[in-house]
């Protein structure tokens, strides 16, 4: 049965970091449904004279399933376009499962995750050597909640390099649940709003003092919240740390 639905990561924002193959299925697709909330609009410049378009922020999921099950009838192709890669805090476990039990054959095309835009911003190795070889992905509790097990407080214990989406709005409660977890109020933190867009802002701070300086900028969202010592830039002044992957 050929794909007629395509589930495309569009990258953290900058329309270059959109991969080829997604590129190339934009440029093809009959109907894209994109996260106009959240990708960038220039995005839809690749697709083909007569391509219909939705925007999919003010849609919920049926009125988005129907769009989706209607062109796969008439035996259009379809991309479903998200921001970042949809694997993670991309709402796609129940687009997929209608899509299966319609008997509706699909792909995910994976894509930059902002996690790495803004790693890139920030210039930082997020597994640095002898520093943390371990990075978590997680949110505070908010409409979705977090699993009691998943704590803010408890992943805290690990020390590890801690990436949150979806919490910056709620971040002087994110810096109390990280500190009564154990980390330090000087362990080095960065928010990065808007990674690889044109207007990103990076705010650099400790723990301590983050909420203050994003208070300041008045980020309100699409911002990550990153905590642990591999963001500290002395590392690079320093030079004390090195990969095993050179050595003789």
């Amino acid at each position: 049965m050929p794909v007629q639905v395509y589930f495309i990561g569009a990258g953290p924002g900058d329309v270059e970091l959109l991969t080829i193959k997604g590129k190339r299925i934009i440029e093809q697709a009959d109907v894209i449904i994109y996260a106009d909330s959240l990708v960038n609009p220039e995005i839809c410049s690749l697709a083909k004279q007569g391509a219909e378009i939705y925007g999919s922020a003010k849609l919920c999921l049926e009125e988005i399933t129907e769009i989706i099950l209607h062109s796969v009838a008439q035996g259009k192709v379809i991309a479903r376009i998200h921001s970042g890669d949809p694997a993670i805090f991309g709402a796609l476990l129940e687009q997929m499962a209608i899509l299966e039990n319609s008997g509706i054959s699909y792909e995910v095309v994976p894509g930059v995750s902002s996690v790495f835009a803004a790693a890139a911003a920030l210039q930082a190795e997020l597994t640095a050597p002898d520093i943390s070889q371990t990075v978590i992905i997680s949110r505070i509790t908010g409409r979705t909640k977090v699993p009691r097990t998943e704590k803010l407080s408890d992943l805290a214990s690990h020390q590890a390099t801690l990436v949150l989406f979806l919490s910056v709005t709620m971040i002087e409660e994110v810096v109390r649940e990280l500190i009564s977890g154990g980390y330090s109020e000087d362990t080095p933190t960065a928010v990065v709003y808007k990674a690889s867009w044109k207007d990103e802002i990076i705010v650099r701070s400790t723990l301590k003092e983050v909420a203050e300086k994003v208070r300041a900028y008045r980020i309100q969202n699409q911002a990550l919240i990153l905590v642990g010592k591999a963001l500290d830039p002395q590392l690079k002044a320093q030079g004390s740390t090195r990969s095993k992957l050179y050595e003789r």
